[in-house]
């Protein structure tokens, strides 16, 4: 039904593809689902020193941190002219605002006086003033007035505009770059922008967005989403409906990998055989949440005869999708409706593909500490037919205490993400008490991991 475009590297899992898979799909899968580019990168092993070490971590911050697109927030967070937005990095903060109905712009969030920072909560201003001294400045950044002007002779004449930082959008989605040099963002995301853009995501709204600070160095909590074996021992209750070790890896581009993973098929390593049944009832239970759709479904629920789970749940997922937003996915293909679509574009942010609610991940330093990190879930779904757009959703900062079962609004998969983060704590502790002092990765199931230590080692000047 649905031809390839390439095939399959041969040191892949011998159980059957990704593609194969998609071969009995009930709708036509567009080309991109089927392209494939994979590189050989290597097998050397890396150094555990860069998940905790201060100096490389320092050079992270100097080499890669301060050139590189990074994602601030979505458009819909500032609508309006005056919104703010607040994007901290490596000790850095912008304010993030928008300044006129087509016009976002990014200020480092300091004083041009006594450096004092000048807003500290995500609002709205009709000017931003320094609470330490009140000296002001307007919405686009240029200088209003300093209450002890008198005293400023050195100001007179000169331009004391805030400083900015480079913005690009895509999608809906807000980036920063703090090198005003720098390429346009339109470089790094060419092949994300292409394949995304059947999926409209400036037409779809966050409608969760939880986050977490994680006890271990950013590129660990990255690694941890960035292949799918890890579920043979990490998440057992998915083994039944996700086909975990047939999964796809791909590169698009230096910036742009990706890996897709069958949903309504029992992977290979499970403890049996399951029935249609079975798996459609194990994906409406633990695990299936929000993500993957499956209707009404329940522990009673039956797949008629003659229709695959993934079928089944692809066509729940349509009606399901289309009851709520009111818009029509019946051409869209089993893939796009149920499965694990990443692409990850280099260093710190995932985008789920498909029409099903979008999953978007984004991992970054914690301040000036290497051995922990923030992660951020947000979830995207399309705007309704109606075209009312609900109100954008602020974060769900998650305490030090809580758990990502706390926050509600991430239904089933709250659980997946408890198992993820429950991980990496002691991953770190590993790196720190390894004997061997390297980390190995897989040849092919860990590649996408290897590209993102080979760019780090390229912008930090070190391959």
């Amino acid at each position: 039904m649905n031809k390839p475009v390439m095939t399959f590297r041969a040191d892949r899992h011998p159980s059957e593809s990704y593609e194969d898979i998609l071969e009995r799909d009930t709708r036509p899968v567009p080309d991109h689902l089927r392209e494939q580019e994979v590189r050989e990168i290597g097998t050397d092993p890396v150094p555990v020193s860069r998940y905790y070490d201060q100096a490389h971590f320092q050079k992270e911050i100097d080499c890669v941190w301060s050139r590189i697109w990074q994602l601030a927030c979505r458009e819909e967070d500032i609508p309006n002219v005056g919104d703010y937005q607040i994007y901290e990095i490596v000790g850095k903060s912008l304010i993030v605002t928008r300044t006129a109905p087509g016009e976002i712009k990014a200020f480092y969030n300091s004083c041009l006086h006594r450096a004092r920072k000048l807003v500290t909560l995500n609002g709205c201003k009709s000017e931003f003033r320094c609470p330490y001294h009140g000296i002001a400045w307007n919405t686009d950044g240029t200088f209003k007035d300093n209450p002890i002007a008198w005293d400023f002779p050195q100001w007179k004449d000169r331009d004391m505009s805030l400083p900015e930082a480079k913005v690009g959008t895509w999608g809906g989605f807000v980036f920063i770059n703090f090198d005003l040099n720098s390429l346009p963002l339109e470089h790094y995301i060419g092949p994300l922008a292409r394949d995304f853009e059947r999926y409209d995501f400036a037409n779809r709204y966050k409608a969760v967005h939880v986050a977490k600070v994680i006890k271990a160095n950013w590129k660990a909590v990255a690694e941890a989403f960035m292949e799918s074996h890890h579920s043979i021992t990490t998440h057992p209750q998915i083994l039944p409906f996700l086909a975990d070790v047939n999964s796809q890896y791909d590169f698009l581009s230096d910036y742009i990998t990706r890996q897709f993973s069958a949903t309504g098929v029992v992977s290979p390593v499970a403890d049996r055989k399951y029935t249609d049944t079975e798996i459609i009832r194990a994906m409406a239970g633990q695990g299936g949440g929000t993500r993957r759709r499956v209707g009404g479904a329940d522990g009673d629920t039956e797949v008629p005869q003659g229709i695959t789970a993934r079928a089944f749940a692809a066509e729940q997922s349509r009606k399901a999708l289309a009851a709520e937003d009111g818009w029509d996915y019946s051409v869209a293909s089993d893939a796009e409706m149920i499965d694990a679509l990443l692409y990850n574009m280099w260093p710190h942010m995932s985008f789920w593909a498909g029409y099903a609610p979008n999953l978007i991940y984004r991992w970054r330093p914690n301040g000036l500490d290497p051995e922990s990190a923030i992660m951020d879930v947000m979830i995207l779904k399309p705007v309704p037919k109606n075209g009312t757009r609900p109100p954008p959703i602020p974060v769900h900062m998650l305490g030090e205490n809580e758990r990502w079962s706390d926050a509600a609004e991430l239904g089933g998969l709250a659980g997946v993400f408890e198992q993820d983060m429950g991980n990496l704590p002691f991953v770190q502790e590993g790196l720190r008490s390894s004997g061997a002092g390297v980390v190995h990765f897989g040849r092919y199931t860990e590649m996408r991991i290897r590209q993102l230590h080979k760019l780090l080692d390229r912008y930090m000047g070190m391959s």
